[in-house]
C-alpha cells in the first residue's frame, strides 16, 4: 500500500484517465448512435462493464507485481524466513492488491457519475460483486506472479486472456444482441457471468441468471484458494 501512495499517477490517476477516455469514445461517439439497451441509456449501460474491466486488470497487475518483484529482487527470502504463516503472507499481498483495486473502483464509479446518470438498484449486491471480484482476481494475480519467471510472462495472461475475455464478455453490449450461435458461445466466457451480475446490481437487468453469476464468482474464488493453498503446501517457485 505504501508503494501505491508513492506512485499515484500510475496507481490512481492512470485508471481514471483511461476510464474517462472510454466514456468519451464509447459514451459520446458510439452512445450517440445507440439510444438504449434494455431500457438503459447506453452511456449508463457500459458503466458496470468498464468498472469490471478496470477491477480485473488492476487486481491482477497489483497482486502479480507485488509478489513477482520480491522474487525478482531476492527479498522474498526475508518474507519466507520471517515468523509469519502462509495465511498472513497471502493476507498481506492479496489484501493490499484488493484494497488498491477497491479504491480505484470507487474512484472510477464516482468519475462515471460525472459523465452519465447512475443508479444502484441493489447496493449490497453491488458491494458483494465488487469485493468478490477484487479478491478473486487478486488471488489470480498472486498465482500469476508466483508462476512468472520474467516480466513477459507477468503480462501474458492479463494481456492475451483476461482483457479479450472482458471485451467479449458483454462489457459494451448485451449478449442478447448477438446471433443465437454466438450467444451460446459467449456463455462459455466466465467473465460474462461477472459482468452480468454486476450490471444487475446497478439496473436490475442481466444476461444470465443472477444466482448463476453468484455461484460462478464463488466457484472462481474457491479454485483460486485451492491453487494458492497448493502453492504454499508444495513451495512451488517461491524459492526460485
Amino acid at each position: 500500500m505504501a508503494r501505491t501512495w508513492r506512485t499515484l499517477l500510475q496507481s490512481i490517476i492512470s485508471p481514471i484517465i483511461s476510464t474517462s477516455l472510454y466514456f468519451i469514445v464509447f459514451g459520446s461517439a458510439i452512445g450517440s448512435r445507440i439510444d438504449e439497451i434494455d431500457g438503459i441509456p447506453y452511456g449508463s449501460f457500459i458503466v458496470p462493464g468498464l468498472l469490471m474491466l478496470s477491477l480485473l486488470t488492476q487486481s491482477i497487475s497489483n497482486a502479480s507485481f507485488g509478489i513477482f518483484f520480491p522474487k525478482f529482487s531476492g527479498t522474498i527470502y526475508e518474507v519466507l524466513s520471517a515468523p509469519v504463516s502462509a495465511r498472513e503472507i497471502i493476507l498481506g499481498y492479496v489484501g493490499a492488491a484488493t484494497s488498491k483495486s477497491l479504491i480505484v473502483g470507487f474512484i472510477i464509479l464516482a468519475t462515471a457519475g460525472l459523465f452519465v446518470p447512475l443508479q444502484i438498484a441493489h447496493p449490497f449486491a453491488m458491494l458483494f460483486f465488487l469485493v468478490m471480484t477484487c479478491v478473486t482476481f487478486s488471488l489470480l494475480g498472486f498465482i500469476i506472479g508466483i508462476w512468472a519467471d520474467n516480466f513477459e510472462k507477468l503480462q501474458l495472461i492479463p494481456s492475451l486472456v483476461i482483457t479479450p475475455l472482458v471485451f467479449l464478455g458483454g462489457s459494451f453490449y448485451s449478449i442478447s444482441m448477438l446471433p443465437p450461435f454466438w450467444q451460446t458461445v459467449t456463455l462459455f466466457n466466465p467473465v460474462v457471468y461477472l459482468i452480468s451480475g454486476f450490471r444487475w446490481s446497478f439496473y436490475g437487468v442481466s444476461d444470465v441468471n443472477v444466482a448463476t453469476s453468484i455461484a460462478m464468482i464463488l466457484f472462481f474464488l474457491s479454485i483460486a484458494l485451492v491453487i494458492v493453498w497448493q502453492i504454499f503446501r508444495t513451495g512451488y517457485q517461491l524459492r526460485k
